[in-house]
């Protein structure tokens, strides 16, 4: 599903305007990205949480050369499912 069809599910469901639903995801999305970039995190109880992880430095490989090379740490977005959302 991408967001087209989010956007048509949401329409359906919710009975409202296509662009409003458009607009709604588009605000909801940007909220959340902007958020957990601040440092924040974001839980919608049942469905999951957004949030940022810290990854360490590591070895990696260039697969041309073959050498090895440090990979940086780094903060990356997470989620983690809620209880309602794991199968």
């Amino acid at each position: 599903m991408d967001k087209g069809e989010l956007v048509d599910a949401i329409v359906a469901k919710a009975e409202i305007t296509k662009k409003d639903a458009d607009e709604i995801l588009t605000a909801a999305i940007d909220t959340i990205m902007a958020t957990v970039a601040a440092g924040d995190k974001v839980t919608l109880v049942g469905f999951g949480s957004f949030g940022l992880r810290q990854r360490a430095t590591r070895e990696g490989r260039n697969p041309q050369t073959v050498k090895t090379l440090q990979i940086l740490a780094t903060t990356v977005p997470a989620f983690s499912a809620g209880k309602q959302f794991k199968f």
